[in-house]
């Protein structure tokens, strides 16, 4: 499928050096080709799935004469913008690859609908994915405390602002119930706890820009979501159903015996599905056969292990070319082919709901957009499939 390339958004496509997309010029080593130049986008500079990439491209430009290009993206829209472009060959990203599958969110608009997202890789680090850090100064001690106190929302990050009234739901909490502090990116988010602007933000235990507010007069502390309160957890898994409970034990004041979270991958290396099957292959190949090469190179570079991956558990299709690379090494089992099948089915429902609703869609932007989410829900109802829950 060729889709076509979506406008700026936030500068993010006034790229300093155009990259081609052509895999016809390879760099080769024993039985691995890749181009010139790869490039991915991805979170900000300081972040963990920053400098994982940055580890990963060590590996190739060092056994493959390969330049890796990281183009950071400060928010969701941004990050997939640079793929749809066809100016990233991968993007490196969060949750946002499962909005811009479901349409949803930013991805709701006219400019977007569903995307035919592949998965490559998942990383499931000893980190998580996302929770809040707070200013210890601020005295939340559990997800209940969050009452009242000021929350960091990222403008142009569905991903960060929906995972946090989805952890905030497991204390019965919305938005509603905390002060939105509007930032304008991941990092600005951490400088407003440091300003005492607000006493929370989102994101990965293992952060790096977390050890700033660690070690600021403020302190940090991380309020635990206890896993034995299924009520609680039902709640979160309701809006983020690719939330899983998890112990995490890597990040800045986290003990040995680690704290209770959830978590997804992070980063979800992912592409489109025309992307080139052999360079899919490959990528994937030298990530996994180069793994012990990068894994203490970055923080939670560890979560890429082959033996980490949650085939079953996907929510997002593969893409032929890891699927290849999978089932070579015998780790793709029919469980992972079935629920690769179902979400396969998932993406083609949703893909027809779209082109059915153009066909009479609103001009008016905002009643576009309701008028898709209603016409969503009902697609995916009548084949009784998760519609994500409600305030999606």
């Amino acid at each position: 499928m060729k889709l076509l390339a979506s406008p700026s958004s936030s500068g993010v496509l006034t790229f300093i050096c155009a990259v081609s997309m052509t895999v016809s010029v390879y760099s080769t080593a024993d039985d691995i080709q890749f181009p010139k130049t790869i490039a991915w986008s991805a979170y900000p500079t300081g972040t963990g799935g920053y400098s994982q990439a940055v580890a990963i491209g060590n590996i190739l430009q060092r056994q493959y004469s390969t330049n890796l290009r990281v183009i950071p993206g400060r928010n969701d829209v941004s990050r997939l913008a640079t793929l749809r472009a066809e100016r990233v060959h991968f993007s490196a990203g969060g949750s946002e690859s499962v909005y811009a599958q479901e349409g949803i969110l930013n991805f709701a608009s006219k400019i977007w609908g569903p995307q035919p997202v592949r998965a490559m890789l998942s990383n499931y680090s000893d980190a998580c994915s996302f929770t809040f850090a707070t200013a210890a100064d601020a005295n939340i001690m559990s997800i209940a405390d969050m009452k009242g106190k000021r929350m960091t929302f990222v403008q142009g990050a569905p991903s960060l602002n929906n995972a946090t009234a989805a952890l905030l739901a497991y204390a019965n909490l919305s938005w509603d119930d905390v002060i939105p502090v509007e930032v304008g990116g991941y990092n600005a988010s951490i400088d407003a706890v440091l300003n005492d602007r607000a006493d929370a933000a989102g994101g990965a235990c293992n952060s790096p820009p977390f050890l700033r507010i660690e070690a600021s007069p403020r302190g940090l502390r991380w309020p635990e979501l206890p896993h034995d309160d299924a009520e609680a957890v039902a709640r979160v898994r309701a809006k983020l159903p690719w939330y899983v409970p998890h112990i995490a034990v890597e990040g800045p004041t986290i003990g040995e015996n680690g704290i209770q979270v959830f978590s997804s991958a992070y980063p979800f290396l992912v592409t489109l599905e025309d992307a080139d099957e052999v360079l899919v292959y490959n990528m994937v190949k030298v990530m996994m056969e180069h793994f012990e090469e990068y894994k203490e190179n970055a923080p939670g570079a560890n979560g890429w292990a082959i033996g980490r991956q949650k085939f079953d558990q996907a929510f997002v299709p593969y893409h032929p070319g890891a699927i290849r690379y999978f089932k070579e090494i015998g780790v793709w089992k029919d469980t992972a082919e079935s629920r690769n099948q179902a979400n396969l089915r998932r993406q083609l429902i949703l893909q027809d709901a779209w082109q059915t609703f153009l066909l009479a869609a609103p001009e008016d932007y905002r009643a576009f957009e309701e008028g898709w989410l209603r016409a969503r829900e009902a697609a995916l109802g009548a084949e009784g499939l998760i519609t994500l829950g409600e305030g999606l």
